[in-house]
């Protein structure tokens, strides 16, 4: 089978966007990791890799600078909607984002937005269900000693690269 095609969907600003140039590094049923540049160049931010989980609904990402070292831990939450007759992922992000910085403190960012999408009608109920939902599971995750699991395995991914 041909490689997949991904894009990143977003509510707010609303786009649709190809990852053309993110590399899979590995992809099964569980999770997909990827290899990727950063879209619009950032001062600190350079490049990075993701573990998108679509059946948890939450992508884990490590975010790097030029040099290699961490920026921090980004994690979306995301809904995935698979293409079998294209091959193509779309994964939206549903707003609500976790941070975890080196220094161990954590910050759950744009829920603002949630709620102005919803008051726009830009994002049906049952989205905020899932995207509730899943910002519960990976919330229980951050806090607790689970995540270092997940940081290893995506470590390990980026040793090999």
């Amino acid at each position: 089978m041909d490689t997949p095609q991904f894009y990143r969907k977003r509510i707010i600003p609303e786009e649709c966007v190809p990852l053309k140039d993110d590399i899979i590094l590995e992809m099964n049923e569980d999770f997909i990791i990827t290899k990727w540049n950063t879209l619009r160049p950032k001062k600190n931010m350079h490049h990075g890799f993701s573990c998108y989980f679509p059946k948890e609904g939450y992508k884990i990402s490590k975010f790097l600078r030029e040099d290699d070292s961490l920026l921090y831990w980004y994690c979306d939450i995301i809904k995935t909607d698979y293409d079998e007759e294209t091959n193509t992922y779309v994964f939206t992000d549903l707003l609500a984002d976790v941070i975890m910085y080196p220094d161990g403190f954590v910050k759950v960012v744009d829920i603002d937005e949630i709620a102005f999408a919803l008051k726009k009608g830009k994002i049906p109920v049952e989205d905020i269900i899932t995207l509730l939902t899943s910002l519960d599971k990976l919330l229980k995750i951050v806090y607790s000693e689970d995540f270092e699991r997940y940081k290893h395995m995506i470590n390990a991914y980026a040793l090999n690269q």
